[in-house]
């Protein structure tokens, strides 16, 4: 079976009245930021939190009526999972789902939440595959696979037909990439009614499987490492959908985690919107100059919002931190009455804000007639920062940054 827009548009039939027709939102600061008409196109706000409910949904309304009786399993790093899970749910059938034993905390608990009975397996999602594959032979369970299926493909090609719906149609689509199913289908849609569009496809540099793949001519499987856009790290782009991204996806660029973690930050803070790593890696592709785009109008699509907390915390946490606007330091101060107070009265009168502080005076590295103080401290950037550093030097204190 190959994809067709006639594919798309019968799973768009099915869908309506399922999914979420996602809103497309300007975003003001990306366009001052690139000169640029910047849009998001906020998949993170679909039914599980991710786009993937329309391919799961549109391929198990496609099977047979002794399928649906046996039942359905997949293997996922977690939205895949979800959207599985909620149409398996819909239709009354069974849904196993294999995830890596490394998965988000909030995906498996989620997927679960939905229904499905959830197998942790494996360190990557291909060995999670490979193990739910051996599943379905053994119990006579249907595999959809997460993204090299063309029922899924069409699923999710019907955010193509959203984008071409817009009274502005974008110049130029930016599109995150793993396995390749989310491009192939929006690319299918798109170029074959409009193939002006520029369709250009977003990885994460630590899982760069079809980016390499393009430059080769082949599909190309490359050694599992680990990446915070969890949701696009594959092994190797799909032997279905590596023809259609040769045919219709312009270039394929790639993102570092550090470029994909401030980008995180920059939609929670600037945009107000929550997006995972793998959904944010097409914004932080136009953010840091990774993507020469056509027309001024770009849409970058925001494929899924399921992060874990304890990851955001962090993100937040190392951005404040990189940007200065979070400080830790030690400070050595004399083991007198009113030292203490001395160093917190003069970060006071710079409206230092403190987050966290510990006296140590008992440590072995502490000489006897000193203590030492470590300080969080809260600042509004980098020049309020050297400022309090420079007032601590002038008033004698001796200091050291942690990073």
């Amino acid at each position: 079976m190959t994809l067709s827009l006639k594919d798309i548009r019968s799973a768009q039939r099915r869908l309506r009245g399922v999914i979420r027709p996602t809103p497309i939102v300007y975003s003001d600061l990306s366009s001052r930021t690139t000169g640029l008409e910047v849009y998001l196109k906020l998949e993170n706000l679909q039914k599980t939190g991710s786009f993937k409910i329309r391919g799961a949904y549109n391929k198990i309304s496609c099977l047979t009526r002794k399928q649906m009786e046996k039942g359905v399993i997949t293997a996922s790093a977690g939205n895949h999972a979800q959207g599985l899970a909620m149409a398996a749910a819909t239709f009354g059938t069974r849904c196993l789902v294999v995830m890596p034993e490394q998965c988000s905390i909030t995906k498996y608990n989620a997927t679960r939440a939905l229904g499905a009975e959830v197998v942790l397996f494996g360190t990557s999602f291909d060995e999670a595959k490979a193990h739910a594959l051996e599943i379905s032979e053994d119990r006579r369970l249907t595999f959809v696979h997460a993204f090299d299926d063309p029922a899924v493909m069409a699923g999710q090609g019907t955010i193509g037909l959203e984008l071409l719906s817009e009274p502005d149609t974008p110049e130029t689509v930016l599109v995150p990439i793993g396995g390749g199913g989310l491009i192939a289908g929006i690319a299918a849609a798109i170029k074959e009614s409009a193939p002006e569009i520029k369709i250009i496809g977003v990885q994460a540099a630590n899982a760069a499987a079809a980016a390499l793949s393009l430059k080769k001519g082949e599909p190309v499987e490359i050694p599992w490492t680990h990446t915070l856009a969890d949701g696009i790290a594959v092994q190797a782009p799909g032997s279905q959908t590596f023809p259609l991204i040769q045919r219709y996806v312009d270039e394929v660029v790639t993102v570092d985690e550090k470029e994909i973690a401030s980008t995180i930050l920059f939609l929670m803070e600037s945009e107000k919107v929550m997006a995972e790593g793998a959904g944010a890696v097409s914004l932080a592709s136009l953010l840091h100059n990774k993507v020469s785009v056509k027309g001024r109008r770009v849409c970058a699509l925001i494929s899924g919002g399921n992060i874990d907390v304890n990851i955001v915390e962090r993100i937040i946490e190392k951005g404040l931190l990189r940007d200065g606007r979070l400080m830790r330091m030690v400070v050595e101060i004399d083991d007198v009455p009113g030292s203490l107070a001395k160093l917190l009265s003069l970060l006071a009168g710079e409206r230092g804000n403190i987050l966290q502080i510990y006296h140590d005076r008992m440590g072995k590295e502490v000489s006897l007639e000193k203590a030492k103080v470590e300080i969080d401290l809260e600042t509004r950037g980098s020049e309020h920062l050297k400022r309090i550093l420079k007032l601590l030097k002038k008033q004698g204190y001796k200091t050291r940054l942690l990073t």
